[in-house]
């Protein structure tokens, strides 16, 4: 069973904000930036995040009804800020995993703990999506 949301709303109001601080410049924490379904506020969200041939894994450890999750997959897309880059982000989706093989084995072991076994895959895009993803975070910061 992915962590409760109880927890969840105390790790929006206080430990994302303390993560915030410096998750986009220090791996394996970024922020994935991505726009509300109904709100179409751009929401910037502490996650960690893995590297994987031509994209990047994420750990749902809320599982992938998470508010940040159901965005991304709406939407197509994100913008991930990493290592102090910014990276355009397409092809969102949800994968079972029961064997973790995603992440490294200390990430494996304590997402066992709390039975998290789903992932939100993405692509990082290429020339030509990349610059129209940066084109629609700019206008939608604006």
């Amino acid at each position: 069973m992915p962590i409760p949301m109880s927890v969840a709303r105390f790790n929006r109001r206080v430990t994302n904000r303390l993560t915030g601080t410096f998750a986009g410049r220090l791996p394996p924490f970024a922020i994935i930036e991505h726009r509300g379904r109904a709100s179409g506020r751009t929401y910037r969200t502490p996650i960690n995040v893995f590297r994987r041939p031509g994209g990047y894994a994420m750990a749902l450890t809320y599982g992938p009804e998470a508010q940040w999750v159901r965005n991304v997959l709406a939407a197509g897309g994100a913008t991930l800020e990493l290592g102090g880059r910014r990276h355009a982000l397409t092809n969102p989706r949800v994968i079972r995993d029961p064997r973790r093989r995603l992440v490294p084995p200390l990430v494996r072991f304590i997402l066992g703990l709390i039975g998290a076994d789903a992932f939100l895959l993405v692509d990082e895009a290429s020339g030509a999506e990349a610059s129209g993803a940066r084109s629609a975070t700019a206008s939608l910061t604006s």
